[in-house]
Parts: structure tokens; C-alpha cells; sequence
């Protein structure tokens, strides 16, 4: 808390963030961002503040401030009197490990209870300018110290950039504001907890800068002109200008010509203003192209497009290197000092030039972008020079067909002469690669001081100069040299002829004999923009900068792409290559790839072949860039914000389309290739489902489809031959009754919504902290699990309120429940039984919101909550709460448990929230499994070593994975013997149509009369054939009204004897309050009115047991109780005993409409 606070360097200072004070004294903002001006040391704006409990009065801390227990517990209450009292420390994050001499100091890497907030101007301005050593305090019932500055005097924070940041890096650190919880949570707990808004977790790399201020010095950085214009245009200028261009002009014509370099112009010019539009649309890291796509698409399209682009660009190195060995070569066979041979002699230059650009390149970023502006100039003098030649026609050139600027040259060069079967497109398709090279600007983003500017600007203005220069060329270049010309200087013409009707001849010279071929003229020579130029070997530099320029950029561009795709770990094999080294954070094994690359492609030296793939990696990747902008426009995310305007999102789509196209214009079997790469990676990646969450637009779409369709799907009237089981499942957690859940989905899945509902009772306040913590939690097991449903947890007084709120609430629209299942509540007779009055009120509060209802009981039991520490194994698969995100563990439980895989003992299942972060790198969210990834569930749920299970815990694990396993040749019993509009029929009928179940026959069961069998089982056959309903057999069953067995009785009897309220032997008075006190129990009268419908359970027990004994699964009527006359304790009795020592049984009413219909 102790140090020096320094002043940032002299320099122009950027303007800091809204609600920083103005220093009078210095005329200017003391807060640093951006490149310039950044303050090396701390300043105010980067100081962590810490909250000490205070005593009254006092001018110290009341105590020490409390070390973190080893492992990061909770810190320890102050004394009653400073209850609720905080002072502020401010903690200078320079000071490091070095504990200050004063008390109350410690440890600035969050050792105290500390958190941080944009207090900056807590120092006086005197203070500031001294250079002292100073401890601060503020407390609020003392006069130590005033802050005068609004928003500074608060715990609440004003509005400041540091809040908003993802990760330091290097643009300053990311401050945490208050949460809610602080400002409003009452102060009888420590309030601390996370800050971070919505999705925007920090990083490690981002928690750890948070303590530090990132040193600047010794970082690249470039501006506009030197990283984005100099290398676009040094791109995009490459051999074609010197050695194709002419050719270009001499096929098409000056006016074709002119639209060709338009065309192309085109789409790399929407594709400039699309990748403006991302790149201003938030702030850009390194990864140029791959970092835009991945943002915005997310990392499917990203991953595909980023392995390609960064091979393409590694091959372009090659290609770019083969084409300035070929100009070597030329230049070696003219003057005949060939090494080997030509092939060898490319191969050997090539490598040798290789060698040297990647001594280049690893020399650093500074070298590389010195060696950027060399070639640069020289390619400039070089264009100069041709420019210049222009206008200075020799003789001794005219016969090679350069006359200077003529008219009549112009007029016979503005139309096309295509020839040896080239077309437009051909033309075109050999012109576009010049073209390209727009992106080199945006490949080195995460080296630019300013991304968000330098790009648009850079990249724009690139494309206009390059294509004026290109157009500029085009129409001189053919305004002054004839097609074909022989280079004789004796076909000069001494007569005028009258019939002439080429330039050539009205400039009196007649290259007539080039119909069988020469070697001069625009058609003829590549060299032509030599021949015309000044100084020839000018001409010869140019290409040579415009190839290694090139080179060098494509050189860059591979590894630092490749770096940013291997540091988010889409293609987990390639994770080595994310490391780098240096201030810059240089790729070095990547160059090293790169250079690999580009030397297995020189040494083939045949590129012809690879030339028109690698045009079309680059276009793809454009396609996808402008795409993207389309797609995030169409999105309507409130997060597409670009900075930069001038973007349209037809226009993007009009790109888009038109890279697709040139694709094929350029090479059609080249672009279903690159189809069919992007694609197969593009599944990869999406199969492999990397744990990031980026915010693309893909999700932003995906969820305004979902909104969209769901308010479509509201305005609809429900059909019956649309309606789906959608269920709200009274699960609790998710995983503590997983036959509950695997059941259910097995006939939900696909079809229709399940929502598993969780009711948290208890003290409001901490079950508001679980509600928050459990609902990711859970969804995200759910998703592990591979579980098609909702987790909607809510907050209620009992289970009846919790019940009724989430059929009131749940779902959306027409997406909404219509079924309650519930597990059987085994140990009722065990339990209160005001639980069972709350079970059983269920039912019926479910019946009163027209909802069906289904029970299933397995005889072994549902819940397995007491056989796993749930908070253990959810977390352990998590980061331990103890990582250096964690400001403060809060713990409310009455005894704190430690977070460990072994599981909780039944006794100690009470609930403890960690309040911990879960985090990755770049922001990723991870969705790792919080069971491991089986899905089977044995091993999870096993105890310690040193306490084996008992044989019914045995069984009751074994009996909660039973739906998870095929289900074989067997028999799903169907007891329909209450029409309840169908649902009892179409549960069991959607359960065959599922793989696991697709063996399993239907039995149907009904209830008929012993003298009319053969007639209710046709009756009843003519009707599941209409309903289109598979089934092996109708049973009619004429006994069900006979009477139980004596035995049978007397163990019902037996059952409700202590829950009756007998009130034939009490006073009247004293049976009312009994009744008014337990109103579950059971009257004598009741039990006499109803004696025939409990007499029909247990005889329907027995006819279960005798002919449906050995089937996989039962699914029955279950039966009603009329609200306010069947007591609690008699309804659950009946359940009881008609559902007793039976395989798995689903006790199913449908709300009496209609669910199954035969008409079509």
C-alpha cells in the first residue's frame, strides 16, 4: 500500500474515461490509454482499493487485516461495534509482495478482503506532485480523510472504460465494479462477490494483469501508414503489374482492361468495408482475417477459414518467392551464367531467398516493417521510371513497337483481341490474384497501436491507389504500344500506303509479318513495361520488391494467424504453436512452420497447379468476411456496433456472392476443392464443439430465429394432431434423480419441451445466490449430459408455492408445460406428513391449471442425492474455487465443507455456494462436463473407499441407469382403463419410436364385462388401428371389481390405521380441531363413502402383479381424488397400494382433451 505514485511520461496524453477529475494543476488527464502516454508505473485510476471493517471513531483499522486462509476461505467478522463500517485502503499494485511497515498493510495480490473500483482521485494533487511515501484512509464516521469528487465518495463506481475491458494486454487493466450484491445486500455477511457483467468473464492472463500495469516498453506498435497502407499496397502490387499487365491490356483492350481491374476492385472494396465494419466493431486482437471471421461466425466458420488462410498464406510465401527466382533466372539465361539448370537454379535461389526473409521476419516485427518501406520505395521508382519512359520515345524502340502516346494506338488497342481461346473470364481469372492482398494489414492486427482505426483507413486507401495505379498503367501502357511488332528496324515503311489500317502502318512501320508470330508488342513480350521504361533495371528491382514484399508479408501473416488459431485451442493437436516469444510475442515456431512450408512448395517449383487453390483459400476467406457482416446485420445483435459506418449489409451479402462466383470463374475444380476443405473442417470443428463462447452472430441469430418463431408459433391455435407431452419435471437438481430424467427424455426428446423444475426453500437470500449459481450450472449438465431440456430453478416458501409458480411461469408462448411429473414419494408413512398434505395438493393444483399429471415410482426409489456429495462432484470437474479470480468465498452453510470429489455422508448433504469463477483463455466460457464426460452414472455417485454400499444403495444406483440402456425384446403394459383424452396411450406409444425402446411391444389392458370380452377387445382394437397405434395384445379384464384378497385388506388396513382420525370414538369438538389441525387424516366416514375405490386399488395391485409382472415398464391410469373430500393421507394410500412391488410404473392422467385423433 506503500510506493511511489508516478506521473505517466511526458507525450501526448489520451483523454481518459468519463468521471475521472480533471487535474487543474496539470491541464490534462493523468489516466492513460491507448499507445502513447500510458503511465509505466501505477496511477490512482490502476489502484486496488480493500474494505476494512473500522471501530468507531478510530484512526487505524480496528484490526489487523485478515490474511486469506491458505486455500482462500472467507475472511473472518470485525468486531460488533464496526459492524458495517468500511474504511479504504487504497493499495498500490507496483508495491508487489512487499508487506509496508505501517499496520494494516499486506500483501497488493489480493491477499486482504479486497476488491477493486475506479476511485482514482483519492490522492490530493498535492500528494500526487510529492513523491512521497504515503497510506491512505477513508473512513465514513471519521474525518481522515474527505473525497470531494462525486461518484468517488461512494461505494457505487461512475461509468469508466477499465470496467468494460475483457483483458489487460496492453491497453491498461480491467477494473471490477461493485456488484449489485455489494450495494444492496444487507451488511449482516461479507457482501463480496464477483463482479462481472453479463457472459464477461476475465482470463487468467486478464485477472493476473489486473495487479500490474503491463510494461509498454520494448512493444511494436505500428500506425496506419507503416502497418496497414505500406503492406496492403506492397501486397496488392505484386508481379502482375510488371510482367501481366501489359499481356492483360493487349487480350482485352484498354476498355475491358479498365473493367477487369474494376470488377476486381469491386469486391475487394466491399470486402475492405466489411472488414472495417468488424474491426471497428469492438476491439481486435491478433489473427487478422481468422480473429474477424472466428468473432463473428464463431469458431466453426473461424476454425475452417483460419487453418486454410494461414496455409494459404504459407504457400503464398512460396509462390511469391518462386516468381522472383523465375525473374533471377530470366535475368541469369540472359547473360548465360546458369548454375544447373533452369529448375534447379529456381530451386536453389528460391531457397536461399527463403532462408533470408525468415532471418528477416525473426529479426523482429521492426526489421521486417523496415525492410517493408525499402521495398516500397523502390517499388514506387520503380512505376515512376515506366511513367517517365512513357513519354520519352526513342527510335530505336519503335520497332519493337513503342511509339509514345498516340491516338490512333489507343483507338486500336481500346477493343479486345483475344486470342489462343482466352476469354474475358480467363483474363479476369489470371488478373484477380493481383488484386488480393487486401487483408495483409489486417493479419498483423494485434501489432497495430490502433486496429480499430488503422484498418478501415488503411485497407480503403490502399485499394484506391493501387487501382488508380493499376488503371493508370492499363491506359498508358496502351495508349503507346501496338500489339504486335517485330523489332526489325528494317520494316519501316519509305512509301505511304493507302490502304493502311493499322497504328503501326500510320506510324509508318508494318509489322504485317507478325501474323505468323513475333516477339515484341503488348501480345508478344512481358517485358514490355522494361522495354518502355527509363532505366530497364529499375523495372527488374520493382518486380524483385514487389515479389519479396510479398513474401515477407505472407511470411508475417502465416504465423500470426496460425498463432491466434492454436492459442484458442479449436484444433487441439496444434496447441505447441501457440507460444510465443519476446516483448512481441513472436511466433517463432510458427515461422518456423511457415518456412517449412514454403520450402516443400518452392522445391516442387511447379505452382501452377497451386497458384488457383491458393486464389481461392483467400477468396473463401473473403466471402466469409463479408458474410459475416451480413450475418451479424441480419442478427440485429445489440452488440453489432461498427464504429465505421459506410457498411451495408446487402452489399456484404452482393460481396459475399460475388467471391463465391469469381471462385469459379478462377478455377472451378480449385473451388470445389476449397468447398469441400471448408466444409469437412467446418464439421470437424462443430463436432468437436470447442468450449468458447464469443458472442457470434450465429448465436445472436440463432436466438432472434427462436424469438421470432416462438411469437409466430403463439399466434397459432393449438390441433390436436400437434400436441406434444411438454413436461415440467419436479426434478430438484437435475442429477440427483436421473431414472426421473432419462425416462422423461426418452419420450420428450425430439418431440416436445421438459423442463426440470428445482424448488430452493429456505432463507431468501441464500437461495437467491444458489438459484444463480445452480442455473448454469445444471443447464450446462444437462447439455453435457446430452439432456434436450430446460433447468428453471425457482424460490418458494414450500414445494406447493414452488410447484404452483412454475406451472403459472414456465416456458414461453405456446412453448409451455402441460404435464406435471413427479417422482412417488417413497417414504411418505416415514416423513411429516404436512410434506405429503404439500405432495398431494400438487396434483391437485395441477389439475386446476388443466395440466395432466404423471407419477412413476421405481420400487427401488428415485432419489440418489444422498449417495454423492452433489456440490463436490459438480465442482471438482470445475476450477477450484481457490484460483486468483476469486475476490471472496462466501460460505452460508452451518458447516463449511472443503470441495472435494469424495461425497457427502447423508448426514452432511447441507448445501455450501462457491462463489467461483470458471475461466479460460480470451474470454472463453467453458462448458466443461461437471460429470465427467460417461454417461453412466454409477461411477460418480460411488462413496469413499472407506464406506462400501449397502445392498439397497446397490440397487438403487443400479436402478437409476436402467433407462439408459437399450431395453430389448420386452413388453411396455398399458392399463388404459380411465379415458383421459389419450395421454396415457400416446407416452407409451412415443417410447417405441425411441431406439432404445424400438424392441419393446405394446400390451393394452382395459377394463370390460365378463360376458361381453370379445366384443370390448374388437372395440378397442378398431380404435388403436385408427389411432395408427402398433400394438401385440388386448387383454379385457372382467375381474377388476371383484374383492381383494382378505390379506391384502387387512395390510391396507394395517397401512392407514395411523393416520386415521377415528372420530366415532372422540368427542365432536375435539375430532373438528383435530381434523382442522391435521386435515390429512382420514375420517371414518370418508373411508366408508370411498371403501369401493380403495377396495379397486388393491385389487388392481393384484391383477398388476399377476399379468404384468415381467414387463419392462407400466404405464397406468392414475387415479383421481375429488378435491377437499379424499383426504392426503387416503389418496397417497391408494397410490400406495396399487403401485406397490411392481416393476417401473407411470401413473398417468391426461387433462380429459383429446391428444390423439384418426382423422387426418
Amino acid at each position: 500500500m506503500e510506493g511511489k505514485q508516478r506521473l505517466p511520461p511526458p507525450g501526448p496524453a489520451v483523454p481518459g474515461a468519463a468521471g475521472e477529475e480533471r487535474r487543474e494543476e496539470e491541464g490534462k488527464d493523468a489516466a492513460g490509454g491507448g499507445a502513447l502516454g500510458r503511465p509505466l508505473g501505477p496511477t490512482p485510476s490502476q489502484s486496488r482499493f480493500q474494505v476494512d471493517l473500522v471501530a468507531e471513531g478510530a484512526g487505524r483499522p480496528a484490526e489487523e487485516p485478515r490474511k486469506a486462509s491458505g486455500e482462500c476461505g472467507a475472511a473472518g467478522k470485525g468486531s460488533e461495534e464496526a459492524k458495517g463500517r468500511f474504511r479504504v485502503n487504497f493499495v498500490d499494485p507496483s508495491a508487489g509482495d512487499e508487506s509496508p511497515g505501517e499496520p494494516g498493510g499486506g500483501s497488493s495480490e489480493g491477499g486482504n478482503v479486497s476488491f477493486q473500483n475506479g476511485g482514482d482521485t483519492v490522492l490530493s494533487e498535492g500528494s500526487l506532485h510529492s513523491g512521497g511515501h504515503h497510506h491512505y484512509y477513508y473512513d465514513t464516521h471519521t474525518n481522515t480523510y474527505y473525497l470531494r469528487t462525486f461518484g468517488h465518495n461512494t461505494m457505487d463506481a461512475v461509468p469508466r472504460i477499465d470496467h468494460y475491458r475483457h483483458t489487460a494486454a496492453d491497453l491498461g487493466e480491467k477494473l471490477i465494479r461493485p456488484s449489485l450484491a455489494e450495494l444492496h445486500d444487507e451488511l449482516d455477511k461479507e457482501p463480496f462477490e464477483d463482479g462481472y457483467a453479463n457472459g464477461e468473464e476475465g482470463t487468467p492472463a486478464g485477472e493476473a494483469a489486473a495487479t500490474y500495469t503491463p510494461d509498454s516498453k520494448g512493444v511494436v506498435k505500428f500506425g496506419w501508414i507503416k502497418g496497414v497502407l505500406v503492406r496492403c499496397m506492397l501486397n496488392i502490387w505484386g508481379v502482375m503489374l510488371f510482367i501481366r499487365l501489359s499481356w492483360i491490356v493487349g487480350q482485352a483492350g484498354i476498355g475491358l482492361s479498365v473493367l477487369v481491374i474494376g470488377m476486381a476492385t469491386v469486391v475487394t472494396t466491399i470486402t475492405g468495408l466489411s472488414t472495417s465494419a468488424i474491426a471497428t466493431n469492438g476491439f481486435v486482437r491478433g489473427g487478422g482475417a481468422y480473429y474477424l471471421i472466428s468473432r463473428s461466425l464463431g469458431p466453426e466458420f473461424g476454425g475452417a477459414i483460419g487453418l486454410i488462410f494461414a496455409f494459404a498464406n504459407a504457400v503464398a510465401v512460396a509462390m511469391y518467392v518462386v516468381g522472383f527466382a523465375e525473374t533471377v533466372v530470366e535475368l541469369l539465361k540472359e547473360n548465360g551464367t546458369l548454375m544447373v539448370d533452369e529448375m534447379n537454379d529456381i530451386r536453389i535461389i528460391g531457397a536461399i531467398t527463403v532462408v533470408i526473409l525468415l532471418g528477416i521476419s525473426v529479426a523482429g516485427m521492426e526489421w521486417e516493417a523496415k525492410a517493408q518501406i525499402v521495398l516500397l520505395v523502390i517499388l514506387i521508382l520503380a512505376i515512376g521510371d515506366f511513367v517517365i519512359g512513357t513519354f520519352i520515345p526513342l527510335d530505336s524502340k519503335k520497332p519493337k513497337g513503342f511509339f509514345g502516346y498516340k491516338a490512333e494506338i489507343f483507338m486500336e488497342n481500346f477493343g479486345p483481341d483475344f486470342r489462343q481461346e482466352e476469354t474475358f473470364f480467363s483474363v479476369f481469372a489470371i488478373f484477380f490474384p493481383a488484386a488480393t492482398g487486401i487483408l495483409a494489414g489486417a493479419n498483423i492486427s494485434g501489432d497495430l497501436a490502433d486496429p480499430q482505426s488503422a484498418i478501415p483507413k488503411g485497407t480503403l486507401l490502399a485499394i484506391l491507389i493501387t487501382t488508380l495505379v493499376y488503371v493508370g498503367i492499363a491506359v498508358s501502357v496502351g495508349s503507346c504500344v501496338v500489339r504486335d511488332a517485330t523489332g526489325n528496324i528494317n520494316n519501316t515503311i519509305v512509301t505511304e500506303l493507302t490502304n493502311c489500317t493499322t497504328a503501326a502502318c500510320k506510324l509508318n512501320y508494318d509489322f504485317s509479318s507478325c501474323q505468323t508470330g513475333c516477339q515484341y508488342g503488348l501480345m508478344n513480350n512481358f517485358q514490355v513495361m522494361s522495354m518502355v521504361s527509363g532505366f530497364a533495371p529499375l523495372i527488374s528491382a520493382g518486380i524483385f520488391s514487389a515479389t519479396l514484399s510479398s513474401a515477407l508479408a505472407s511470411l508475417v501473416s502465416a504465423p500470426k494467424i496460425f498463432q491466434a488459431l492454436c492459442k484458442d485451442n479449436i484444433y487441439p493437436g496444434f496447441q505447441m504453436f501457440a507460444k510465443g516469444y519476446g516483448k512481441n510475442n513472436e511466433p517463432l515456431r510458427g515461422y518456423l512452420l511457415t518456412f517449412l512450408i514454403a520450402l516443400g512448395f518452392i522445391l516442387i517449383a511447379e505452382l501452377n497447379v497451386i497458384a488457383p487453390i491458393i486464389s481461392n483459400f483467400f477468396l473463401a476467406s473473403y466471402a466469409l468476411i463479408n458474410f459475416s457482416v451480413f450475418h451479424a446485420s441480419l442478427a440485429k445483435s445489440p452488440g453489432w456496433r461498427p464504429a465505421f459506418k459506410y457498411y451495408n449489409m446487402w452489399i456484404s451479402l452482393v460481396g459475399a456472392i460475388l467471391c463465391c462466383i469469381v471462385m469459379f470463374v478462377i478455377n472451378w475444380w480449385a473451388a470445389l476443392l476449397t468447398y469441400v476443405i471448408v466444409l469437412g473442417l467446418y464439421i470437424y470443428v462443430t463436432y468437436k464443439k470447442p468450449d468458447v463462447n464469443w458472442g457470434s452472430s450465429t448465436q445472436a441469430l440463432t436466438y432472434l430465429n427462436a424469438l421470432q418463431h416462438s411469437i409466430r408459433l403463439s399466434g397459432v391455435e393449438d390441433h390436436v394432431k400437434n400436441f406434444r407431452p411438454q413436461c415440467l419435471i419436479m426434478t430438484g437438481a437435475p442429477n440427483a434423480r436421473p431414472a426421473l430424467l432419462h425416462l422423461v427424455h426418452a419420450f420428450t426428446k425430439n418431440v416436445g419441451l421438459m423442463i426440470c423444475g428445482h424448488v430452493h426453500m429456505g432463507p431468501r437470500r441464500q437461495a437467491m445466490k444458489e438459484l444463480s449459481t445452480d442455473l448454469a450450472k445444471y443447464q450446462r449438465w444437462l447439455i453435457k449430459n446430452k439432456m434436450k431440456a430446460f433447468y428453471a430453478p425457482v424460490h418458494a416458501e414450500d414445494l406447493r408455492d414452488g410447484g404452483q409458480y412454475l406451472m403459472q411461469a414456465a416456458g414461453l408462448g405456446r412453448m409451455r408445460p402441460n404435464t406435471l411429473v413427479v417422482g412417488f414419494k417413497k417414504n411418505w408413512r416415514q416423513g411429516d406428513m404436512r410434506d405429503v398434505e404439500t405432495y398431494i395438493n400438487l396434483f391437485h393444483d395441477a389439475f386446476d391449471v388443466q395440466y395432466g399429471v404423471v407419477v412413476i415410482r421405481l420400487k427401488e426409489g428415485l432419489d440418489i442425492s444422498h449417495l454423492q456429495g452433489q456440490e463436490e462432484l459438480l465442482s471438482s470437474q470445475e476450477k477450484s474455487p481457490c484460483t486468483k479470480d476469486v475476490i471472496v468465498k462466501v460460505d452460508y452453510s452451518k458447516k463449511a465443507e472443503t470441495d472435494t470429489s469424495i461425497a457427502f455422508s447423508p448426514s452432511s448433504s447441507e448445501r455450501t455456494p462457491t462463489l467461483h469463477k470458471e475461466e479460460d483463455e480470451d474470454g472463453k466460457t467453458p462448458t466443461q462436463p461437471l460429470l465427467k464426460k460417461g454417461r453412466h452414472f454409477p461411477p460418480f455417485y460411488s462413496k469413499s473407499p472407506s464406506s462400501p454400499l449397502n445392498l439397497a444403495d446397490q440397487r438403487l444406483l443400479d436402478a437409476s441407469t436402467q433407462f439408459q440402456k437399450k431395453q430389448g425384446k420386452s413388453n411396455i403394459d398399458v392399463w388404459w382403463l380411465f379415458d383421459d383424452g389419450g395421454l396415457t396411450l400416446l407416452i407409451p406409444y412415443l417410447l417405441t419410436t425411441k431406439k432404445k425402446w424400438k424392441d419393446c411391444k405394446i400390451r393394452v389392458f382395459i377394463g370390460g364385462k365378463i360376458n361381453r370380452i370379445d366384443h370390448d377387445r374388437r372395440a378397442m382394437a378398431t380404435l388403436l388401428s385408427k389411432f395408427r397405434i402398433d400394438f401385440s395384445d388386448i387383454m379385457v379384464l372382467g375381474d377388476i371389481n371383484t374383492k381383494p384378497k382378505k390379506e391384502n385388506i387387512a395390510a391396507f388396513e394395517e397401512m392407514i390405521e395411523p393416520f386415521r382420525l377415528h372420530e366415532d370414538d372422540k368427542e365432536q369438538e375435539v375430532a373438528d380441531k383435530m381434523k382442522e389441525d391435521e386435515p390429512w387424516r382420514i375420517t371414518d366416514n370418508e373411508l366408508e363413502l370411498y371403501k369401493t375405490k380403495t377396495y379397486r386399488q388393491i385389487r388392481l395391485n393384484e391383477l398388476l402383479k399377476e399379468h404384468s409382472s415381467t414387463a419392462n415398464i407400466i404405464v397406468m391410469s392414475l387415479p383421481v381424488a375429488r378435491k377437499g373430500a379424499v383426504s392426503s393421507a387416503l389418496y397417497m394410500a391408494w397410490l400406495e397400494a396399487l403401485s406397490k412391488d411392481l416393476p417401473p410404473i407411470l401413473l398417468v392422467r391426461g387433462n380429459h382433451q383429446s391428444v390423439l385423433t384418426f382423422y387426418s
